[in-house]
């Protein structure tokens, strides 16, 4: 039944209330993220991105590309594309997703990052996970901007995304970040996270008593993450968490939204919107914590 209400929600959203109408979704806006680009670059500050058929390299001035939905309910996620920290795949797993999701009434932020393991990279993963940090603060610094509910902010991480979302949900930092501006001052810890295909990094997790809810999904034939996704599930149901875990059989990595012959893989963005549903985050009404 949940099912028939979301594709019935998503069909009424694609095309309007009106007789014939059609939603046109806008442009999506784009916001750099820290003030006078990413702190530590030296030289490389004014470097241009490179960016080719699906990937993007070179990311020296992290951003967020912002899709509002036609309906927004408060909700927001803020989705960090894989990749193997070498490059950004940000066709499948990052532009193509902000529109999925506004069908369940989210806005969503795809964030560029710094990469670690890209050829000639000064950066580490320190850099990667405060870029995560920072979106999460932006986010909520500019909430009123957006209509976002700062207390429904979620992070969504498919492969090396998945690791940044463990790292940042799961994880003590490493160390504190530096205070450079206000924003820097608000929580960076989200609301849920939703891991999709995530790798080894952040696994096992070193806080899992404050993590919040979680949403796991896998494929059982993945011989990088499926064994990761599993072991962080079980982590979190020990710890007495709220987890929820999907391994979907005859899947291998990387299935993203609609690379796949099988029905149940084409349906887990309706798991994913089951769950938010039933944990309350879409739910306009919930009173902010």
């Amino acid at each position: 039944m949940r099912s028939i209400k979301a594709f019935l929600f998503a069909v009424a959203i694609m095309f309007g209330s009106g007789a014939g109408a059609q939603y046109v979704p806008a442009k999506p806006a784009v916001a750099t993220i820290w003030p006078n680009n990413a702190p530590g670059l030296g030289s490389r500050r004014m470097e241009p991105e490179i960016a080719k058929d699906y990937w993007v390299r070179n990311i020296h001035n992290p951003s967020l590309t912002i899709y509002r939905p036609a309906h927004q309910n408060g909700a927001a996620m803020i989705v960090i594309p894989g990749g193997g920290h070498k490059e950004i795949v940000w066709t499948t797993e990052g532009v193509n997703v902000g529109p999925a999701l506004n069908r369940y009434g989210l806005t969503v932020f795809v964030l560029k990052y710094r990469l670690f393991r890209e050829e000639g990279s000064t950066s580490t993963v320190e850099d990667a996970e405060a870029d995560v940090r920072r979106a999460i603060r932006w986010v909520r610094a500019h909430a009123a901007d957006y209509g976002v509910d700062p207390h429904r902010l979620g992070i969504m991480g498919f492969s090396a995304g998945g690791e940044l979302v463990s790292l940042v949900a799961d994880n003590h930092a490493a160390e504190p970040s530096p205070v450079l501006d206000a924003v820097d001052r608000i929580g960076d810890r989200p609301d849920f996270q939703v891991l999709i295909f995530p790798g080894p990094l952040g696994v096992p997790a070193n806080n899992v008593a404050d993590a919040p809810p979680a949403f796991i999904a896998a494929g059982t034939l993945d011989d990088c993450c499926a064994a990761p996704a599993v072991a962080l599930y079980e982590q979190l149901r020990k710890g007495g968490r709220d987890a929820e875990l999907h391994m979907y059989a005859g899947a291998g990595h990387a299935f993203n939204l609609d690379e796949s012959s099988r029905i149940s893989i084409l349906h887990w963005p309706d798991r994913l919107a089951d769950w938010l549903a039933d944990e309350g985050f879409l739910d306009e009404k919930r009173a902010s914590r």
